[in-house]
């Protein structure tokens, strides 16, 4: 399997203007990953794990290191420099993210959100919506709510919706930013049986975790981000 994304001396701090002080995030994050392996990463809450999420995304420019995505059809790119065209290509087809938190357009129903998903893959429209009916229904979110806005949802219904928006597009590396963090019991089951289905179809993921529970037999390698920098969970254990 060859690697699908290699991260190299990444670095990233933020400018607090008004103290002319500069709060260092990340320093020297270094990780590979190959195709269909599933990497957990842990940490204090403000340790730096959603930065190390947002910049492989492209939300945040680092100021060192790059990133290095083998796409499937750009080939390799170092998403530090990637044209605004081609991560918006990336963000469509390719690279998903589940956050805590639900940003859609409004007047967007739940039943749309997901079926625009499947849409922007290409697929016809009756798939579309098939896919998107299957995909509500699985993560249990009450029928009354498919065609209602999300503004109105609780934050586990936000958060069930986000998880089955990004999953239904199956894509090729996908980024979980606490992906059960308000949820029930049976959700959490819900999202674990997606999570080890998209392995099998060799999806790569990475996933930031409060909950070790969860991450038992599921993680090929787990991670703890201290002090900005990424050290291995075993290593951190014999401590």
């Amino acid at each position: 399997m060859e690697e699908i994304i290699a991260v190299e001396h990444l670095s990233k701090y933020f400018t607090i203007h008004n103290l002319g002080k500069h709060i260092e995030a990340l320093h020297d994050i270094n990780i590979a990953m190959k195709e269909g392996e599933f990497v957990g990463i842990t940490g204090k809450s403000g340790s730096g794990k959603s930065t190390v999420f947002k910049c492989i995304y492209r939300t945040y420019v680092p100021q060192r290191g790059s990133i290095w995505y083998n796409s499937k059809k750009f080939g390799p790119v170092n998403l530090t420099k990637a044209s605004e065209r081609q991560v918006i290509y990336l963000r469509k087809h390719e690279i998903g993210y589940v956050s805590q938190f639900l940003n859609v357009m409004p007047r967007t129903t739940a039943r749309e959100l997901v079926k625009q998903g499947v849409l922007e893959m290409g697929r016809a429209e009756d798939y579309a919506e098939w896919e998107a009916e299957k995909m509500l229904a699985h993560f249990e979110l009450d029928r009354e709510l498919w065609d209602s806005y999300p503004a109105t949802f609780s934050g586990g219904e936000k958060l069930r919706l986000n998880i089955a928006r990004a999953m239904v597009k199956h894509p090729r590396l996908l980024l979980l930013d606490e992906p059960t963090a308000s949820l029930d019991y049976t959700s959490k089951l819900r999202v674990r049986e997606l999570i080890e289905q998209l392995i099998r179809e060799g999806t790569t993921m990475m996933g930031i975790f409060h909950d070790l529970e969860f991450m038992e037999n599921l993680c090929h390698r787990e991670y703890t981000l201290r002090d900005g920098k990424l050290v291995d969970r075993a290593a951190v254990n014999l401590y």
